[in-house]
């Protein structure tokens, strides 16, 4: 069901107060919080910063009190979630996952694909349409 939605851009999530349609159910909720007031927010006793969610704030939490519960087993480094250790965790390893699909140069992580693909493409001067027509 989720890969459908996704392929076929199925929006059956609306909002009661406007047009807005959404894939996700989290979208749905975070837009009547942001743009209609609806909802709760939580917010840090601290520094009044807000969140859509307890659990973010929990971890928000975390740093202001220090605690980095996680911790690399290959070196020193310590880490306020389970996502931040996993991502540091790439760095001792050769093992690349990701792959630029215009020059194949490999990636240990996604978020560095798109800027070199982005850059690759004007290199060799693919345009968007150009690239869009290969599929």
């Amino acid at each position: 069901m989720f890969v459908v939605r996704t392929h076929t851009g199925a929006k059956p999530y609306s909002c009661r107060h406007c047009s807005e349609c959404f894939m996700w159910p989290l979208q749905l909720t975070s837009h009547l919080l942001k743009s209609h007031n609806e909802g709760t927010w939580f917010t840090c006793h601290i520094c009044q910063k807000q969140f859509m969610y307890s659990k973010t704030l929990k971890l928000h939490l975390l740093r202001h009190e220090d605690v980095k519960p996680y911790v690399c087993r290959e070196c020193p480094k310590c880490f306020y979630t389970s996502g931040e250790l996993r991502r540091h965790e790439s760095v001792h390893s050769d093992f690349k996952l990701f792959c630029c699909g215009l020059c194949a140069k490999d990636f240990k992580r996604k978020s560095y694909v798109k800027p070199h693909f982005n850059r690759c493409s004007k290199r060799l001067g693919f345009t968007v349409a150009d690239l869009m027509s290969r599929q």
